[in-house]
């Protein structure tokens, strides 16, 4: 196979494109230094095509490797042929290398081997390829063997029959045609072990689907439902074409004799060993299908959450809300420093609100609070109302936010938090991270598995190290796109950076507390073990403010500094203008890209890269996010009504629509019908995005479930 080929065909990309991020990742560059800095090379793929381009590169170098090991074994047993050979060369998927390999893998004992022993195999040749006139008993007579536990003609025909069905299982092409229709005309069928038993699987107590129409979040739910031992799941196949089609193939001749024998092997091959492993596999295809839909989404969401827009400039409270064990807070300065902290007992069984709110009107004025970020979990609501109280009664213009605090309570119990905060008890821990998280959410958020910040589906249902990769690619390219401060970056956001390793993370912490602030770039080469390479994938992420060279507070790649120097001199700009943002109209200057290109000896779009962060250094584009909705009263599910229009944050988006924050602790579900009225969408990711604020019409409210049912068409 023609790997490169291939993924230009899929990727619809041009063929240098391919050969070029492939050379360049085999040379050990990551996808976000490829993208970033190397877009002349690849015709700048981005981020999202080179990780589906490194996908798929490593499912096909796999096949290939599978296909010569497959080769190799076939060959050692004297019986490749040059056909099997073209077959397997040709073969685009793992499932149809292994169909042919199948006849020639190394079997557990079976029926058929166990036949073959007894010598059964010219039998069954004489039935299956010349399906004699004779009498079959008269020939079967010739096998009776006692020795070999064949005591008469129907123990040889049993025999026989087993080793062809066997032989009609191996069958490649007989695989694939059943394989495919059983996808395209069978049902999936999912009925309840006790249809009494009340669970939340219940709509899928007596539900049947055509397969090939099943869509993600069924078949996952499906799945938990059945492990969890509430239904039982099976595929109905098209039995009568699939047995049609297999008798078409095998009895090319309707003889008395064997014609019957052929039918009922041909049935207990399909049964017995055609049937489970079709099922088996089809299942797993649904659910990995359904698991990379979902990882998709889970990816898009987490992106989207980590990109919020930080809120710089406040000094802001944590509040970890709880009942028995208190309300932890902790008082974080603008530049995420913890300057106190406090428990209160403002809910239940205390109820000590008054002296709660001393405690607090006292850190407000005292730290000059103008922002409280109270966690969404265990007496939220409650200390939601008592915020809400606290700002009517205080002088202080105070505002509130309701952060989503999954894994929060991960991170706080964690290693790296008891190294972060070896004085602070979890709770402590807990509340600074909410804290913190409202002010820098992915150098918080970088901190805590993105397994455990709860924006999917069914993640912990899926494959753990095929979604940890691709949510680990995903905080990599936000942590690259956003860059990180040299000087500032703890150690957990920096191993996010390409090139740099756990290890080189802690290297460059350590090295920073020892010697001071780096004043360059360039430094970076004195970090132990920090090597050329790493130099070259890590240093365009890496901005140093106030530094020696102000270059080094842009994106611009140290590479492309001689070229950046030139540009500013040939359109009369100093680097000092960069330092101090003066860098004005700089693309309104520059009239002939492809021309200056070549002057500065630097490709085009590297100079577009260039001539942008120059004008605007640093940018973070994370300002072009929504911005939080900021607080200052509270609602409760009992004040909603239908037909109220409201505006909130979307929390989560799945696949059959959206959750959104309107302020009452529970968010509302916006199902993908009532996302728009404008146009058909496949995915509720069509119109809207986790951070999104968006405007909702309240359509129902049951108090009793605590389901709040909401639409964006208003």
């Amino acid at each position: 196979m023609d790997i490169i080929a291939k993924i230009t065909d899929e990727l619809q990309i041009k063929k240098w494109q391919a050969d070029a991020a492939v050379r360049l990742m085999d040379e050990g560059c990551t996808i976000p230094f490829i993208s970033r800095y190397r877009k002349e090379a690849t015709g700048a793929l981005n981020d999202e095509q080179l990780r589906r381009l490194d996908e798929r590169l490593g499912y096909l170098r796999k096949l290939e490797e599978r296909k010569t090991t497959v080769i190799n074994a076939i060959e050692e047993q004297g019986k490749l042929t040059d056909e099997l050979r073209k077959q397997l060369d040709e073969a685009q998927t793992m499932i149809l290398v292994e169909d042919l390999y199948r006849p020639y893998k190394q079997k557990k004992r079976t029926r058929a081997s166990v036949a073959r022993e007894r010598g059964l195999e010219g039998l069954a040749a004489l039935i299956r390829l010349q399906q004699t006139s004779k009498s079959l008993e008269d020939e079967a007579l010739t096998y009776i063997n006692p020795d070999n536990n064949i005591n008469d003609a129907s123990d040889a025909i049993a025999g026989a029959m087993d080793i062809i069905a066997e032989e009609i299982s191996d069958n490649a092409d007989y695989r694939n045609k059943i394989r495919n229709l059983t996808y395209k005309e069978g049902l999936l069928i999912s009925s309840a072990k006790d249809p009494e038993a009340q669970s939340v699987y219940e709509a899928y107590y007596s539900f049947s689907s055509p397969v090939n129409r099943m869509s993600g979040y069924r078949t996952l739910a499906i799945n938990r439902g059945e492990k969890e031992k509430y239904l039982t799941v099976k595929i109905e196949a098209p039995v009568d074409k699939i047995l049609s089609y297999l008798e078409k193939q095998i009895i090319t001749n309707a003889d008395k004799n064997t014609a019957p024998v052929l039918r009922t092997a041909i049935s207990d091959s399909y049964e017995r060993l055609i049937s489970p492993s079709i099922e088996r596999e089809l299942r797993n295809q649904l659910t990995e299908e359904a698991e990379d839909g979902a990882i998709t989404v889970f990816g898009k969401n987490l992106k989207q959450l980590l990109m919020q827009p930080p809120v710089t400039g406040k000094t802001v409270l944590g509040w970890d809300p709880a009942f028995r064990t208190g309300c932890k807070l902790a008082v974080v300065d603008s530049t995420g420093k913890v300057l106190d902290t406090a428990v209160i007992y403002p809910t239940a069984p205390q109820n000590k609100v008054e002296e709660s709110k001393s405690v607090l009107k006292k850190l407000i004025k005292k730290y000059n609070i103008s922002l409280i970020s109270c966690g969404n979990g265990t007496a939220s609501r409650e200390s939601e109302a008592i915020i809400a109280e606290l700002i009517k009664e205080i002088p202080e213009d105070i505002q509130y936010v309701i952060v989503n605090e999954a894994g929060a309570s991960v991170y706080s119990a964690s290693q790296l938090a008891t190294e972060e905060f070896p004085q602070f008890d979890v709770g402590q821990r807990s509340a600074a991270s909410i804290a913190r998280r409202l002010q820098d959410p992915l150098a918080e958020l970088v901190k805590i598995d993105p397994k455990a910040i709860g924006v999917g589906q069914y993640q912990h249902d899926m494959n753990q190290k095929k979604l940890g990769d691709a949510l680990d690619g995903v905080v990599e390219d936000c942590v690259n796109s956003v860059g990180v401060d040299l000087n500032t970056a703890s150690a957990p956001l920096l191993e996010h950076i390409s090139g740099i390793t756990k290890t080189l993370a802690r290297s460059i912490v350590a090295y920073r507390e020892a010697n001071g602030r780096f004043l360059t770039r360039s430094e970076l080469l004195k970090v132990p073990k920090l090597g050329p390479k790493a130099f070259e994938q890590c240093a365009g992420f890496m901005r140093i403010t106030g530094g020696s060279n102000p270059l080094d507070s842009t994106s611009v790649h140290p590479e492309s500094y001689a070229g950046a120097t030139a540009l500013l001199a040939k359109t009369g700009f100093t680097p000092d203008d960069v330092a101090s943002g003066n860098v004005k109209g700089l693309s309104l200057i520059v009239k002939d890209y492809k021309k200056l290109s070549q002057e500065l000896n630097i490709g085009e779009l590297t100079l577009r890269d260039i001539v942008k962060e120059l004008e605007k250094p640093g940018r973070d584009p994370r300002e072009e996010m929504p911005k939080p909705i900021l607080r200052s009263d509270v609602m409760s599910m009992e004040d909603l009504k239908p037909g109220m229009i409201l505006n909130g944050t979307v929390r989560n988006v799945i696949d059959f629509g959206a959750f959104v924050d309107i302020g009452v602790h529970q968010d509302g579900l916006v199902h993908i019908s009532q996302l728009t009225d404008a146009k058909y969408i496949k995915h509720p990711m069509e119109v809207v995005s986790v951070g999104d604020i968006v405007q909702v019409k309240v359509l129902d409210v049951d108090m009793a479930k605590k389901r709040i049912q909401l639409s964006m068409i208003l």
